[in-house]
Formats: structure tokens, C-alpha cells, sequence
């Protein structure tokens, strides 16, 4: 089976990307998805998106076991370009293997996987006003290895200037 780019309901082009309020509120964007087959390598999951001018403070990936037995899904969460900013996959968390044994995190086994990435490494990300809305999404970057199947949600948490 070849790679492909899969889309949660809140990722569509026609579902409205929430940005207004009063500067500085904390504001969330989020998308789920119900992983149904092998993850493959080059698999991307549109997430949600992030209005034009977003500044993403934090967040988190959260799955089920989507890699069972022996794992080897690998995949990061980051965003796609949009016509200002450049691309970077995983711009919040290069993920490594994900172990989806129980953790403290979620008291079951799954994944929870904070947003760090450029978070982490200079701070606050601010998308370039005039950008346009900005994709989050998640790539694969290695098959998962057993299991395959579960709900993988990504919550964003961003403010408006």
C-alpha cells in the first residue's frame, strides 16, 4: 500500500478556523482521526488548522496503542507550509518510536506526546500574519509494526496577537 495524506473532519478546507476573541485568550484547535489500517511510511495526517497569524504556545499528540508487540511506528507532529512559512514536520516533536505501554501520562496504554519541537528550542511559534491558515498535521516516518488501528487526536493550543 502506498503512502497517503488522510484528513480528519476538522482539517477539511470548508471547516471554519476558529480565531476570534480578544487578543491573548488561549485559544485550542484539535482534530481526531480513526486510524483503520497499517500506519505506512510517508503517511500524513491532517490535523486541524491554526488561523493565519496563530501563535502556538503548546499542545499535545495522544493515541491509542496504535503499534502493538514490538513497536516501530515513528511519527512527528508538525505543520505544512502555508504561503509565508516554510514547512517543518516535526516543528512540535520529532517523536521517535512511539511505546504505547501504560504510562503515567494516561494510565492505560497510549500514547501522550506534549508539543515541543521549536517550543522547546526558541520558544512560542508566531505563523507570519498574512500566511494564511496553517496546517497541523502528523507524518509517518516508519510502518507500524502490529495492531494499526486507534483514534490519534492532536490538540493545539495557540494565541491570537
Amino acid at each position: 500500500m502506498a503512502a497517503e495524506t488522510l484528513t480528519s473532519a476538522r482539517a477539511s478546507a470548508t471547516f471554519p478556523v476558529a480565531g476570534n476573541g480578544p487578543a491573548g485568550d488561549l485559544k485550542a484547535g484539535w482534530g481526531t482521526y480513526a486510524i483503520a489500517a497499517a500506519v505506512e511510511d510517508g503517511d500524513i495526517f491532517e490535523m486541524h488548522w491554526v488561523p493565519d497569524g496563530a501563535t502556538v504556545i503548546g499542545g499535545y499528540t495522544m493515541s491509542d496503542d496504535i503499534d502493538t508487540g514490538t513497536e516501530a511506528l515513528d511519527m512527528d507532529t508538525g505543520w505544512a507550509a502555508n504561503s509565508s512559512d516554510a514547512a517543518d514536520p516535526d516543528g512540535l516533536g520529532n517523536h521517535g518510536v512511539w511505546t504505547g505501554d501504560v504510562s503515567v501520562h494516561v494510565g492505560t496504554a497510549g500514547v501522550f506526546l506534549p508539543h515541543a519541537g521549536v517550543l522547546a528550542s526558541a520558544g512560542p511559534k508566531t505563523f507570519t500574519k498574512g500566511g494564511g491558515s496553517t496546517m497541523i498535521q502528523v507524518e509517518a516516518n516508519v510502518a507500524s509494526n502490529a495492531g494499526h488501528t486507534g483514534q490519534l487526536t492532536v490538540v493545539t493550543h495557540y494565541l491570537m496577537p
